[in-house]
């Protein structure tokens, strides 16, 4: 899925990013695409526009999104935490509720 102007604009917002780079924007598509794909591999379809699975949706992607921009340095130091519980309780709602395809 393209990153879309409405989209781009959302994320910024969730990201608190008022003027970005071009570095920065080029940044947070990949990110962002790296986002949609990991959701799409772990069996994570697209929502359908304006329902709150697309919302739980948005949420995770701008919450991975976020994370991987704040974590590009090529060091981290001090406590390193494992995943929000809140984004993995997120996640397991999305994968729970998947569509079933007929069959």
């Amino acid at each position: 899925m393209a990153l879309t102007k409405e989209r781009q604009a959302g994320l910024l917002a969730y990201c608190r990013i008022e003027e970005p780079t071009a570095e920065e924007l080029l940044t947070l598509e990949t990110l962002y695409n790296a986002a949609v794909g990991y959701l799409e591999e772990a069996g994570v379809s697209l929502p359908p526009e304006g329902t709150p699975r697309r919302a739980q949706y948005d949420l995770c992607v701008n919450f991975m999104v976020l994370r991987d921009f704040d974590l590009r340095d090529a060091t981290i130091t001090g406590t390193i935490v494992a995943d929000n519980p809140a984004f993995q309780r997120l996640i397991t709602q999305l994968k729970l509720t998947e569509p079933r395809g007929e069959g």
